[in-house]
């Protein structure tokens, strides 16, 4: 059985240096992501040679990552499985994740295809210029913007994370009645984010008016090339302030990452909506895979 434990700050530098080398896409493999998420999905994480893989408290396995003897592995985890009295399940494989497990365990797995956590790829630069007819709603809601607010941007460090957690409680408070056990979970998990900015290597920016904080992103780089965007907060009843923050994001921030991950939707129709208007360059496709014991 393997040894699982709670992520800590102190797992961060051996976590990232396996996931970047297995050059993964995926939200589920970045460090910030499983540590500031782990209270709430009761997610555990270990090694197994130069592999890293999770476990959440419902006992499903993320695929692993890194490099080695793939089969061995998987073999392993579905010992753990077994003593542990539970199913053989894994969530977060790609296609070519798919293609190799019918490659090593031909017929051995169900794999199902979950749209809910399909990630939305994007590339930076489609993110901060807005060109072109299919981002003209989004360019006039930043004009009306710009033409009413005298704003700053400013990236989020120190000195101004105590104003954004300020912030983040008054959107909880404005919208707990659409979802509120949603929104209670994330608010552990971004207040965890918060919390642990700097030793996370989080990146991060807000949107301040005359009236305080009126928006802010967070998230960390999932690769030389991506950046992935964890949480990004506004009040929708400031007009623009969402496609603002967005925007100067990536004009400024994260300019030097080619693509961004805005994660998943978890099956929200509304988040679905918003995502899919920033027209992705790519959804990265995802499979459940159970084992047939």
């Amino acid at each position: 059985m393997f040894d699982f434990w709670a992520p800590s700050i102190s797992d961060k530098a051996w976590v990232k240096d396996l996931i970047f080398s297995a050059g993964r896409e995926g939200c589920e493999y970045t460090f910030g992501n499983i540590f500031c998420w782990s209270e709430v999905y009761g997610s555990e994480i270990t090694r197994y040679g130069d592999f890293f893989f999770s476990k959440s408290g419902s006992g499903i396995y993320c695929f692993p990552a890194g490099s080695g003897d793939l089969k061995t592995c998987l073999n392993e985890m579905r010992r753990d499985a077994e003593q542990r009295g539970n199913p053989f399940r894994m969530f977060g494989l790609t296609e070519r994740d798919k293609e190799r497990l019918e490659e090593l365990f031909p017929g051995s797995f169900t794999l199902k295809e979950d749209r809910n956590l399909f990630d939305y790829i994007y590339r930076t630069s489609d993110l901060s210029e807005l060109a072109g007819k299919k981002y003209h709603a989004k360019r006039n809601h930043i004009a009306a913007f710009l033409k009413d607010t005298q704003w700053i941007y400013e990236e989020i460090g120190e000195q101004n994370i105590s104003e954004c957690l300020v912030m983040n409680e008054l959107w909880a408070i404005k919208n707990s009645n659409k979802d509120p056990k949603g929104i209670a979970r994330e608010q552990i998990a971004l207040k965890r984010a918060l919390k642990n900015f700097a030793e996370l290597e989080m990146k991060g920016a807000l949107i301040r008016t005359e009236s305080g904080v009126v928006g802010f992103t967070v998230g960390e780089a999932a690769s030389g090339n991506m950046f992935c965007t964890h949480f990004e907060k506004a009040f929708s009843d400031v007009r623009g302030a969402y496609p603002v923050i967005n925007r100067e994001f990536a004009a400024n921030t994260i300019s030097g990452f080619t693509f961004v991950n805005r994660e998943n939707d978890e099956g929200d129709e509304g988040l679905r909506k918003a995502k899919l208007s920033y027209h992705p360059d790519k959804l990265l496709i995802k499979y459940t895979a159970e084992y047939n014991d």
